[in-house]
């Protein structure tokens, strides 16, 4: 693999400092509860409300700020979301009574959890796009408690409207003004202002991050998330200036993100360099973009397409675009295994997925793919067994439960099977 572009490579940083700081937030939280929240909330965004939960008036106030084409715009993209969200939960069904041996019944019911927490970052941008990524497949699982919660615009006590107008469309029934590891440790603990959930998901900075870490357990979550990032696969046939779009759109999240293209064309990649060039200056986040296609962008040139695709496999990026000539699109992509989403063709644009062709956008990084795929209706269910024996079943499974659990040395196992025999 030839390198055209070269990229800082990431180091595991020294988080000792970040856990310590992270666990002492939690640590706050849990002793001091809502006057700790309120604090943090003045602190990190100048923010003095004393009621952490949005009203319904501040709702209806938020759908007054947001313009009806914007309105339009959010509901179209939920009803994306949501369509491709109930397609996907008709794949998921219940097992009854099946049966390995006569007169013994196992199978598995599909339960959603009670209650989760939508994470949606604030920070310079209003991402109300993520709000409709997480509560609506909550919705569509069946959660009957969905929360969300959301830095406050900075100076003010307001979530952005379109944030609180996209939470309420995602059918969310309680949503609060905090954000930050002092969120994550809330919606975990519980405070006299919020009760805890039995999950939180959503993205969020190295805060947020290392709050799910350390919190993991006493709550569920969906995936410990790094910066997003991109990796396109392309042959001489592929458009350097749509490939180059499509890197910058990655790179402008953060000076984190990543940007990576493997081709197999030499003179190509050297188009997407140049493409890239040209289109920085008419950025608005420039300097972001720059900064993150700067240190972490990169070009490979790939002997061919087999080679593309291995390293694409062991990469395991959160966004894959496959942009190749048609012929060749289904063989590529067949061989692909370890990606958060996948794109397949030049039309298919990574930022229809980040907002409204349905697919969900909270997705695995920083190789996390190999293990795990993105959140989706199914992150909201559980899959827990039953079963029941007959008499005959009972007396023919016990001698062999028996057995096994004298050759363990667990004689309280062996002995709740044999007094089943000797009662009989």
């Amino acid at each position: 693999m030839k390198e055209l572009k070269s990229c800082k490579k990431r180091t595991e940083a020294d988080r000792t400092a970040l856990r310590q700081a992270v666990g002492e937030i939690i640590d706050n939280v849990v002793k001091n509860g809502d006057q700790a929240l309120i604090e943090y909330n003045e602190k990190f965004d100048q923010c003095r409300r004393q009621s952490l939960r949005i009203s319904q008036q501040e709702i209806q106030e938020a759908y007054e700020k947001v313009s009806p084409e914007d309105l339009a715009d959010i509901k179209k993209a939920a009803a994306n979301i949501e369509a491709f969200a109930r397609a996907q939960k008709e794949t998921v069904g219940s097992l009854k009574d099946f049966s390995p041996a006569p007169g013994i019944k196992l199978g598995h019911r599909v339960i959603p959890v009670q209650s989760c927490c939508c994470y949606v970052p604030g920070g310079g941008y209003p991402l109300y796009s993520t709000a409709l990524m997480l509560g609506i497949p909550a919705r569509v699982a069946g959660v009957s408690r969905i929360t969300a919660c959301s830095p406050v615009i900075k100076g003010t006590t307001e979530i952005h409207p379109k944030t609180l107008v996209a939470m309420d469309v995602a059918g969310i029934d309680e949503i609060y003004a905090l954000g930050g590891a002092q969120a994550i440790a809330a919606f975990s603990y519980g405070t006299d202002q919020i009760q805890p959930v039995n999950m939180i998901v959503g993205p969020g900075n190295s805060f947020v991050t290392e709050a799910k870490r350390q919190c993991y357990g006493r709550v569920g979550i969906d995936f410990v998330a790094g910066p997003s990032e991109v990796l396109v696969i392309a042959d001489g046939q592929a458009d350097p200036d749509i490939i180059a779009t499509d890197l910058l759109a990655q790179s402008e999240h953060d000076k984190e993100a990543k940007g990576l293209v493997v081709t197999t064309d030499e003179a190509l990649g050297r188009a997407v360099l140049e493409a890239v060039e040209q289109q920085l200056p008419t950025l608005d986040t420039e300097e972001i973009a720059r900064s993150s296609w700067k240190d972490f962008g990169e070009i490979l040139i790939a002997e061919d397409l087999d080679e593309a695709v291995e390293y694409a496999n062991n990469y395991a990026p959160e966004h894959l675009e496959v942009n190749v000539a048609p012929e060749k699109i289904d063989q590529v992509a067949e061989s692909l295994c370890n990606y958060g989403s996948l794109f397949l063709g030049g039309n298919t644009a990574e930022v229809f997925g980040d907002y409204a062709s349905g697919t969900n956008h909270t997705l695995p990084t920083l190789g996390a793919a190999r293990y795990t795929g993105g959140v989706w209706v199914g992150t909201f269910l559980k899959i827990c067994t039953y079963q029941s024996m007959s008499r005959d079943a009972m007396m023919n499974i016990a001698p062999l439960v028996s057995n096994l659990a004298r050759g363990e040395g667990l004689t309280g196992h062996a002995r709740a099977a044999e007094i089943r025999m000797e009662k009989e």
